[in-house]
């Protein structure tokens, strides 16, 4: 089983992940459809583990 993530390491990937979505809104032309499905894939990918890993402390 593995341990739960720390509070910090829980602040260092929600911050990490707010910037990859800053920089791909502000690097594309225009925001549309597969960009907000992309980003959306990729926040469940980020918040899923970190909700589970909250909800074991």
């Amino acid at each position: 089983m593995r341990r739960p993530l720390s509070k910090s390491q829980i602040v260092c990937i929600v911050l990490l992940w707010a910037a990859l979505c800053y920089f791909v809104l502000i690097s594309v032309e225009r925001i549309d459809g597969p960009i907000l499905l992309t980003l959306a894939i990729s926040a469940a990918l980020v918040f899923i583990p970190v909700i589970k890993s909250l909800k074991r402390e």
